[in-house]
């Protein structure tokens, strides 16, 4: 389990406790309760509280109604009926659950019209709060911020207590809420461009009583993905596979699919198998234990624990780092010692290195007139391939291809040593008037880091193939404080970024979940220049009296080592 994983568990059952806590104040001692309809012992589930809502008493005030229909919206899809009755015939006609989930903070307040002499038959409220988060109908949990409204209409019942006339469209829960009825889950699809790769897509699903969570999150990545990576990876599952059961024993996991499977597809039954072994297994479900595939009962294919993980590769994983303009290996029998060719000849003039995946072994780096590529072999040499006089750091494509973006002609650039032909312009319509000043590519060849001016990141996803390639789906992850400017942006893994921003009085260095912005701060003492990262290692050039010493992030993710404590430059992974 990642530390992040971790944290987040800690942080729903804080969440629970403290909900439990506070329902209390609009429920009678008769209800709600909660009950465990899915065991943590359950190897294809997951642990939650089912709530059971109440509909409104008589004896209830204005802000106990509003309350208790809040509790009945967050049990809504387990129960319709109850959130109803809080309705008049007006509002159930005008009124849809439909659309986004709003998740606002736990500690939201109803502030309640001026009193009145009585005689008033409609009263108008406002629910207050902090804004945490949208669910969109595509499952994506995009994080929000700032104050948040929204008006109530309300009037007397005839059995004197109040009904709601007039609400805003859709559900409104409480973090809590999402804590205990929703799970976040990855999802696996691959890479459109060569689907050799596995590409994570992140999501918050509602957990649904008596059903598995296994089936639960096997139908939905039977659906398309989210709008972040929409275009840019596909699916083996054919149109009109469905889940038909999940079945477990000791040992073994049955999962029955029905639709158009071609069993004689030998790709097709490798790719299908990977994205539910990875889907299933990421999210603790069925882990360690054989999958079977079946098609209409009859067995399609098994996968046994151990099994082949190139879908997932990252093209190598050796450490190397920069020192007077040449590139040295950073390991335990090499540390020190030069790459092979130009590259590895101490020289100046050469910036922000960047390495394509080891089986290619190039690397390429910014000089004053351009972008330059040497292959790190014996009589390797630099060769300018990309010119411009403004061009942001190159960055790897795992197709061979190097990247950059031209600030002065305001253009994304690709060249791939393999067409034998000049750098191609790449369309990235969302980009046009900014400021861009960093792009990094994801190890999955799909996802794409932009940072804007001083202290906004965006993430965007790769679509179309050939001419038709286009840098799409841009959206916000991140904007640092006042006074806070982002100074390198580094993938971690394939949903992570880490994202280190410096200001006048200090730095920081964020891990941010680029699937739905969870943030995680990782602890500073030295001054870093560079930072780069490769799963669960992370390397970052920092500056002493000496010069600059090159630092690994421990285990613990709460202190840092030194690999080399002087005379070093910037750290590199492939595809960094």
């Amino acid at each position: 389990m990642r530390r992040t994983e971790r944290l987040g568990l800690v942080a729903a059952i804080m969440a629970l406790l403290a909900w439990s806590g506070t329902g209390c104040t609009v429920i009678p001692p008769t209800g709600p309760v909660t009950l465990n309809d899915i065991s943590a012992g359950d190897p294809l589930g997951k642990p939650f509280q089912r709530l059971i809502p109440i509909g409104p008493r008589p004896e209830w005030g204005i802000e106990d109604t509003i309350r208790g229909l809040q509790a009945a919206m967050a049990a809504y899809p387990d129960d319709s009926s109850v959130v109803l009755e809080y309705l008049t015939p007006t509002a159930r006609a005008t009124w849809s659950p439909a659309g986004p989930v709003t998740v606002i903070d736990d500690a939201f307040t109803v502030a309640l019209p001026a009193p009145g002499d009585g005689s008033e038959i409609v009263q108008t409220v406002t629910l207050k709060g902090s804004s945490v988060a949208t669910i969109k109908e595509d499952d994506s949990y995009v994080p929000a911020a700032g104050q948040w409204e929204r008006p109530y209409e309300l009037v007397k019942a005839k059995d004197g207590g109040y009904r709601v006339n007039a609400l805003p469209q859709g559900l409104l829960l409480t973090s809590s809420d999402v804590e205990r009825a929703y799970r976040s889950t990855n999802l696996y699809y691959l890479n459109r461009s060569t689907e050799d790769r596995l590409v994570v897509d992140r999501v918050r699903l509602r957990m649904k009583p008596g059903e598995r969570f296994a089936q639960t999150v096997l139908e939905r990545l039977l659906k398309p993905p989210t709008e972040a990576l929409k275009d840019a990876v596909s699916t083996s599952f054919p149109i009109g596979t469905t889940i038909e059961s999940v079945t477990s024993g000791e040992e073994r996991v049955v999962i029955n699919l029905s639709g158009p499977l071609d069993p004689l597809d030998l790709s097709a039954e490798d790719a299908v198998r990977a994205q539910i072994r990875y889907t299933l297994n990421n999210n603790d479900v069925a882990k360690g234990r054989t999958i079977e595939l079946q098609v209409d009962g009859e067995q399609y294919s098994v996968d046994r624990p151990g099994s082949d993980e190139h879908w997932l590769d990252d093209s190598g994983d050796s450490a190397y780092y920069v020192s007077q303009g040449a590139i040295r290996y950073l390991g335990k029998d090499t540390s020190g010692a030069y790459v092979p060719g130009a590259a590895g000849e101490p020289r100046g003039g050469y910036s922000k290195f960047a390495l394509s995946k080891e089986s290619t072994a190039l690397v390429a780096a910014v000089t004053s007139t351009g972008i330059s590529m040497a292959p790190l072999t014996q009589g390797g040499r630099w060769q300018e391939v990309i010119h411009g006089e403004k061009l942001t750091a190159p960055t790897w494509h795992r197709d061979g291809s190097v990247w950059t973006y031209d600030r002065d002609a305001d253009v994304l650039l690709r060249y791939d040593p393999a067409a034998g032909r000049g750098p191609q312009r790449v369309s990235a319509p969302k980009l046009d008037g900014l400021d861009v000043t960093r792009l990094r590519i994801a190890r999955d060849g799909v996802r794409v880091a932009v940072t804007t001016g001083k202290n906004t990141v965006q993430v965007g996803a790769l679509t179309g193939e050939g001419p038709g390639l286009v840098l799409g789906n841009l959206q916000l992850l991140t904007t640092t404080e006042v006074g806070f400017e982002i100074t390198d942006v580094a993938w971690a893994d394939d949903e992570h970024l880490l994202v280190l921003a410096q200001s006048k009085d200090g730095q920081i260095l964020n891990e941010i979940n680029v699937g739905d912005g969870e943030t995680v701060g990782v602890p500073l003492k030295d001054r870093l220049e560079s930072v780069t990262a490769l799963d669960d290692r992370v390397l970052a050039a920092a500056t002493t009296e000496k010069g600059t010493k090159i630092l690994e992030l421990n285990q613990d993710r709460q202190t840092w080592t030194p690999q080399i404590d002087s005379n070093a430059g910037t750290p590199l992974f492939p595809l960094g």
